[in-house]
């Protein structure tokens, strides 16, 4: 499977941005989608996964705030981000895999594929 993210930009703090990842190949329900992000500095992280069937998983400081989802008719996942703060400016790239376990969500490892990523940047 190709993917391609897009939906990055410039954004001020407490401004939203949803970040959308199109899958090309086979059909994207088959596999667990993931969005992880690279900020100068840290190392890559993950902030949110979703299951194939629509179960949803985040990291502790995006909860309450990011929404990831999905549309298998699309063949596309979706990052909807709010109340975005400075500390959320990174690259974020989307990642899928068709036979990874729940417990391994989190693993930027356990992905078989990647997309390119897409910058986002959060002023203050």
């Amino acid at each position: 499977v190709q993917l391609q993210a897009s939906g990055g930009g410039l954004v001020q703090a407490g401004d939203s941005m949803r970040l959308s990842c199109v899958a090309s190949g086979p059909p994207s329900r088959n596999y667990v989608m993931a969005w992880f992000r690279l900020a100068p500095g840290k190392e890559r992280e993950f902030v949110a996964a979703i299951s194939r069937t629509g179960g949803t998983y985040y990291r502790d400081s995006v909860k309450g705030r990011f929404t990831i989802s999905r549309d298998n008719a699309r063949n596309t996942v979706y990052l909807q981000m709010n109340s975005l703060k400075p500390e959320d400016t990174a690259v974020y790239t989307c990642a899928a895999d068709s036979t990874i376990i729940t417990s391994s969500y989190g693993s930027s490892t356990a992905y078989d594929f990647w997309g390119q990523g897409t910058q986002v940047t959060v002023s203050s």
